[in-house]
């Protein structure tokens, strides 16, 4: 089974990604990330046996955090020369290291987390450079919400996209 951990987003904040993709879908060739499946990874795992996936789940339930905010902070891709990805970052994620930490004797951690959320995947940019000053021009609202949640979910590959099953959720305390 392929899995990974991670935040759903708020309504507000899958709006404001939206009208981000309305913005950028007229230049690229690519697929914009459906508004359901908008989500922060905060570790992948990848394909795993259900002997593992039961340990996991097991070491995630012992997780202890407060809820947090999150904030859209800045629209980017990874590689002004090889775009492949456009993503929102967001502030940061208090409960990533935790989750990395409680997953150690199972995973590698995650050396070099950043926290984003992909909008769209990218094939083709007629012009990199328009495509890279609209992003740097382009403001994003600065939508703050409350995580109180998250989750493991299965990543179930199809033609059509990814889609994404819960597997389990996970509460954290409120404020």
């Amino acid at each position: 089974m392929r899995c990974f951990i991670g935040i759903d987003l708020s309504i507000e904040a899958t709006k404001e990604i939206e009208r981000l993709q309305r913005i950028i879908k007229p230049h690229i060739v690519g697929k914009i990330t459906s508004s359901e499946n908008l989500h922060l990874t905060l570790k992948f795992l990848g394909e795993i046996e259900d002997t593992t996936l039961d340990e996991v789940k097991k070491k995630l339930s012992s997780i202890e955090h407060q809820s947090f905010e999150l904030t859209l902070n800045e629209l980017g891709v990874f590689s002004q020369k090889f775009i492949k990805m456009v993503w929102i970052e967001v502030s940061a994620v208090p409960l990533q290291p935790l989750v990395d930490n409680c997953l150690k004797d199972i995973f590698e951690p995650e050396h070099r987390f950043m926290g984003h959320i992909t909008i769209a995947r990218v094939k083709k940019i007629e012009d990199k450079q328009s495509f890279l000053k609209l992003i740097n021009a382009t403001t994003i609202n600065k939508i703050i919400f409350t995580i109180g949640e998250f989750y493991l979910k299965e990543s179930i590959l199809t033609n059509e996209g990814p889609i994404y099953k819960v597997i389990d959720k996970y509460c954290l305390k409120s404020k």
